[in-house]
């Protein structure tokens, strides 16, 4: 992202500082992330009084940062918390960052209506919330963009149904609830082929592991791709026929549903999330109840039956572009920086 901001005459400057993962939920992890959370503050103050570089704003960009708080009150600045997840456990963690969102933030923008019930659940004051839903740029992701290439790099036959999930392998984005629902399909439909892209935070490679493990003794494990994380999604997504997206915890508004959807993919998920108000049941895509595999698998296996992924993955791009548009994206937070100053 830096040399990309960089080649368009972008100042960029990176201050490492910590980011509340579950590994600090723990006694011993809490007392290493604040005592790292105040000496890098101290170290971004620092840096902004060597450059002599004035602050307007502080946008936080997830919920997994807290610096924004100390920031706001050393630099006098309105701080808006822009609030990408869902965090339901520990319950504990829950309550405190709701705390910390309603009475620090001068802004909040959630993702979704799913997040902003989310915040007034946990007591965030509801006249703070704004939803503004991430956009995507519909040129890049698109129907044109070219990806017969993968048939070649996957030894993929053209008439090949190819349903396909993507996401960072862990202990919820639901690659084992995909395998579990689809793979038996594999014995169904001769030219189906599964897809899982992804890879694991730094430390939890064994779950990559563990996964490829699972994938070998799957019967027709042939036509299971593995493939870890790969800079090239919009050819991936326009490749797929249908997009799965097993999540067994809410996603708060995932983007490569959104990605698919502007390459006019059908999307199949289960009923929880973001994805809720993506997804138009029976329209561009089915939802089914979350963590059942057999609805799960049985969408899967009628819209192949039916070849109704076709009209639904038209559908699909018409609602991308009507509803979750970059430039509305853009004017949206145009307006609420303005607002703000």
């Amino acid at each position: 992202l830096k040399d990309i901001l960089e080649r368009n005459g972008i100042e960029v400057y990176v201050i490492p500082y910590p980011i509340l993962r579950r590994k600090y939920f723990n006694p011993t992890g809490i007392i290493n992330y604040f005592k790292n959370y105040n000496s890098q503050i101290d170290e971004i103050i620092k840096f902004l009084k060597q450059k002599e570089i004035s602050i307007d704003l502080i946008h936080v960009n997830t919920f997994a940062v807290l610096e924004g708080i100390r920031l706001k009150k050393k630099l006098n600045v309105p701080f808006i918390w822009h609030i990408h997840e869902i965090i339901t456990h520990p319950k504990i963690i829950n309550k405190f960052l709701c705390f910390c969102a309603d009475k620090y933030a001068d802004e909040i923008v959630a993702v979704s209506e799913s997040v902003k019930r989310y915040l007034e659940k946990g007591g965030v004051s509801p006249e703070k919330v704004h939803v503004i839903y991430n956009g995507i740029d519909s040129s890049l992701f698109s129907p044109y963009v070219k990806s017969d290439y993968l048939y070649e790099q996957w030894n993929i036959p053209k008439n090949a149904v190819k349903v396909g999930m993507i996401g960072r392998i862990n202990s919820w984005k639901g690659q084992n609830d995909f395998l579990d629902a689809l793979s038996p399909l594999l014995k169904e439909f001769d030219n189906l082929y599964l897809f899982i892209v992804g890879s694991a935070f730094d430390g939890q490679e064994w779950r990559v592991k563990k996964l490829k493990q699972r994938i070998k003794i799957l019967p027709n494990n042939d036509r299971i791709v593995f493939s870890e994380f790969r800079k090239d999604n919009y050819a991936v997504e326009r490749f797929f026929d249908i997009l799965v997206l097993p999540s067994t915890s809410p996603d708060p508004l995932p983007t490569v549903v959104l990605e698919a959807m502007g390459c006019g993919r059908a999307i199949i998920a289960y009923n929880h999330g973001g994805v809720t108000e993506m997804v138009k049941d029976k329209y561009n895509g089915r939802l089914v109840r979350p963590l059942d595999k057999a609805a799960l698998q049985n969408a899967v296996r009628e819209s192949i039956n039916k070849k109704s992924f076709v009209a639904l993955g038209r559908n699909s791009r018409n609602r991308l572009i009507e509803y979750f548009s970059l430039s509305s994206f853009l004017t949206k937070f145009e307006h609420l920086y303005l607002y703000c100053n």
